[in-house]
């Protein structure tokens, strides 16, 4: 294919800047693992391909489970009888054959963990979903065919990973885990030490290889083949080595981020490049680039700050933080989520929470039954890197300790969620209320299996029917207050959203419809006692009706004081378009 020269020239000018200079060789070989069938050029920047109905799950391809089918038919069939419109996209973690870490030591990017299921039933969920996937970029499985090369000095994988002095002065190197970062290597032409930021059985791949990224785009445009709408960026930041450096977020790890956006836009401009972060919030944001980067990043300091505000009724941090968030440009969102696959992230709250708050979160998640894993610091200490605990237990209480409202604590804090910029995802376990997995802790020793169990479909059918059950109130209630939000065009994700300040317990803010004419005031008590406010605190408009669209309760008159129950909330609206009042 002769490549358009607006094309050439743009993934031309990423190349050179990742790699200091870009042949014609390069340049096409990149281009041509892309294997364009036809290649879009008409992508007007700043468009948005989402609006206030989407709404993303996030699940292991094993996380639902059945003995007459497939795990990744279980998860379909669950999604399609129970969860129906309220979810628009599927996230499924790393569903490739893998040696450890639940999926993110891949052994072979093309296929289906056999254990799964198989092609058939991925491009099944692609029927009426979109289909989000990790691109675990960073590093792959000590038993991938690229380190088995590498350790025979084979082609291609003989130079596909980061060796490295084993007396290099490494002590600036930011550090996610515990482990050494570097393991020792047999091969072939004598002994390697290589680079592994996770583990010894994830080895990082050598991005200042042109080929390994070559290879990756191969990876992409298969997935692309396979109907997959969106990438998640697995530990993109760490991506770069370069010695006497941090080795996170260096200028040529945002420029292959601005390549692959390049890339995948000239294929389809509706398919999402999502980075995963997990890192201070400065640094977070600037993966937005100048809109050129990631369409999505990960909110990653909400899940830390709504547990923080949740166990001590205190709005102030969490106020403080939406009062710095910069709006994200058209083109550019947020995806907000209170709880992952992985721990509750304490690094995004750096410089945002102070020590002692962090300290008292910690130890109330340690009473709630929660685990704290680190990760080194300097090379010579350790500092909490995340809190390992399911959400739903993590809210049983407060820092004074586990109450009655725990459910509405739930529910309150997914319903803050909801309402913010940005569109929400939302964790399997928590949509179905799970508890600490401590059979499934004890089983494998790792902290994070504590919010990682499976759930067989039958069982799952019976538990979501039993409406005394903790799971029936948060399954349907979650489901109640998206349907809702979903209908809603003031919760547009680039909708404008403004901070109010309502006073000790409530966390409140406004949002409008791009075309202004919805408003929805958002208050949230968020608080285990009973709070109260004015309604003229809010300016309404006197000529408008009013409501609330949890409760379909009409407000006539806007000066009157509301109380709000212990963890209650409230969506007030003007209503906006015809059609947006809910029948409850």
């Amino acid at each position: 294919m002769n490549f358009p020269l607006e094309l050439r020239s743009k993934v031309g000018g990423h190349l050179e800047r990742i790699y200091g200079e870009a042949s014609d060789d390069l340049i096409d070989e990149v281009l041509q693992r892309m294997n364009y069938e036809s290649i879009e050029i008409n992508h007007p920047p700043g468009t948005n391909y989402w609006d206030e109905s989407r709404t993303i799950l996030i699940s292991y391809g094993d996380s639902v489970t059945s003995s007459s089918m497939p795990p990744l038919a279980a998860l379909n069939e669950f999604v399609e009888q129970r969860l129906g419109d309220v979810v628009s996209d599927v996230h499924i973690l790393p569903f490739f054959p893998s040696s450890s870490d639940d999926g993110f030591a891949v052994k072979d990017y093309l296929s289906v963990n056999d254990e799964l299921g198989q092609w058939s039933d991925i491009e099944l969920i692609c029927k009426n979903r979109g289909l989000l996937v990790d691109l675990v970029i960073n590093h792959c499985s000590s038993e991938h065919p690229w380190f088995e090369q590498f350790k025979s000095n084979a082609s291609p994988g003989k130079d596909f990973f980061v060796e490295v002095d084993p007396l290099s002065d490494l002590s600036r190197v930011v550090r996610p885990r515990t482990s050494r970062l570097i393991r020792k290597t047999e091969r072939a032409v004598g002994n390697a030490f290589v680079w592994c930021t996770f583990s010894h059985d994830q080895i990082d791949l050598d991005f200042a290889n042109p080929d390994v990224l070559k290879e990756m785009v191969s990876v992409i445009r298969f997935l692309l083949s396979k109907g997959v709408r969106g990438f998640r960026l697995d530990a993109v930041a760490f991506l770069w080595k370069e010695l006497n450096t941090t080795c996170l977020n260096l200028p040529q790890t945002h420029e292959i981020v601005r390549l692959l956006r390049t890339l995948i836009e000239h294929f389809d401009p509706s398919v999402l490049l999502i980075t995963e972060t997990n890192i201070p919030n400065r640094e977070n944001l600037s993966y937005f680039g100048n809109g050129n980067e990631a369409h999505i990043i990960y909110n990653f300091a909400l899940p830390p700050l709504i547990l923080q505000a949740m166990i001590t009724g205190n709005n102030y941090y969490l106020n403080n933080w939406l009062m710095s968030m910069p709006p994200a440009q058209d083109g550019t969102t947020y995806l907000n989520f209170i709880a992952s696959h992985d721990g509750i992230g304490l690094r995004p709250v750096e410089g945002i929470l102070s020590r002692q708050e962090t300290q008292e979160l910690i130890e109330t998640m340690r009473d709630f039954g929660g685990l704290i894993s680190s990760r080194n610091l300097n090379g010579s200490s350790e500092k909490p890197y995340e809190i390992n605990i399911s959400l739903f237990s993590a809210l049983q209480g407060t820092a004074a300790g586990p109450d009655e409202f725990q459910v509405e604590r739930f529910l309150c804090a997914h319903t803050i969620m909801m309402a913010l910029e940005g569109i929400p995802a939302f964790y399997l376990h928590s949509f179905l209320g799970a508890e600490n997995d401590l059979q499934l802790l004890g089983k494998t020793g790792r902290n994070r299996s504590i919010n990682r169990g499976r759930f067989d479909l039958c069982q799952l059918e019976r538990d979501l029917d039993d409406i005394d059950s903790n799971m029936h109130g948060v399954f349907y209630g979650l489901q109640e207050i998206l349907s809702v939000r979903q209908r809603q065009t003031a919760f547009h994700p680039n909708a404008t959203q403004y901070t109010l300040h309502l006073g000790e317990g409530l966390f409140s803010f406004w949002r409008q419809s791009r075309s202004r004419s919805q408003s929805i005031f958002c208050v949230h008590n968020i608080s285990d006692r009973e709070r109260e406010f004015s309604l003229d605190q809010l300016n309404l408009i006197e000529t408008d009706e009013w409501f609330d669209l949890l409760s379909a309760r009409s407000f006539p008159n806007l000066k009157a004081k509301l109380s709000l129950q212990p963890y209650q909330c409230l969506w007030l609206t003007n209503g906006g378009p015809l059609g947006n009042r809910p029948n409850l």
